[in-house]
């Protein structure tokens, strides 16, 4: 019995392809046309860890997504140097195409406040959202950085999305609204 549970074990990780490196997920992606996540996840890990290592970067005060090849980098940076450096240093990750740099500078002594102010602004809009018939379910993802409301994810239609913004705009405090929500195909 233990003999035939190894040799099954076996056989599924020689089955299993290796996604730690670039090669199988661009081996991956090209064969099924789905395999993107697998080559995204592995351009996000690759950028934290990168991220990590520059003494110029605080890596944990910047969020990386990435999506089709394109990095997003979000959060709240001390300087524009740091801002520059973290853009720097994600377009030297092998398989990005492209940064888009969200980064807010906030210097040090604001941060506190300007946080307070965002998860306000996050749970206001959630609440109304959580209110909205037509938001209820929408399954929205809302992230506040400086004022900035980044609204993500997957919608039925384009009302739905303009809703989503519309209601956000209205919110004190919303500097600005970047709208990243994609239709449903």
């Amino acid at each position: 019995m233990r003999i035939a549970l190894l040799f099954l074990m076996l056989i599924a990780l020689v089955a299993c392809p290796v996604v730690g490196s670039a090669q199988s997920s661009r081996t991956t992606e090209s064969k099924s046309g789905g395999g993107s996540d697998i080559k995204d996840s592995w351009i996000t890990s690759k950028t934290k860890m990168k991220l990590v290592g520059d003494k110029r970067t605080k890596a944990r005060r910047i969020k990386v997504e990435t999506e089709h090849g394109i990095v997003t980098l979000r959060g709240k940076v001390a300087s524009g140097d740091e801002r520059a450096a973290a853009e720097e240093v994600t377009k030297g990750v092998d398989g990005v195409k492209s940064v888009r740099n969200t980064i807010e500078v906030v210097p040090d002594m604001k941060r506190k406040t300007t946080d307070r102010k965002d998860d306000q602004i996050t749970k206001t809009l959630r609440d109304r959202m959580e209110a909205d018939a037509h938001l209820k379910d929408a399954g929205i993802k809302v992230r506040t950085d400086n004022g900035m409301v980044t609204l993500m994810g997957m919608v039925p239609n384009v009302q739905v999305r303009d809703r989503a913004a519309d209601l956000a705009r209205k919110i004190p405090g919303v500097r600005a609204v970047r709208n990243e929500l994609q239709l449903k195909s």
